[in-house]
């Protein structure tokens, strides 16, 4: 992948994990998980979101993982 490219998969990943980090700190202050509130009548659909939200952590957390190793 390009430059460019890249700079859009972090973007995304990271606003994923914005949107995730934002929903369980809802979950643990008021008790209210927005993701289930908008998908929870697609349950597939609201564990796939989940899962991109975890997957998106681990993936930002390897990158910088990798960023402080050349440091």
């Amino acid at each position: 992948m390009n430059a460019q490219t890249w700079k859009w998969v972090k973007l995304v990943g990271t606003l994923l994990v914005v949107v995730g980090a934002l929903n369980w700190g809802l979950v643990g202050a008021v008790n209210t998980n927005v993701v289930n509130m908008l998908l929870g009548s697609v349950p597939t659909v609201e564990r796939v979101v989940y899962v991109l939200v975890g997957l998106a952590g681990l993936w930002l957390l390897y990158d910088w993982w990798m960023g402080m190793s050349k440091k």
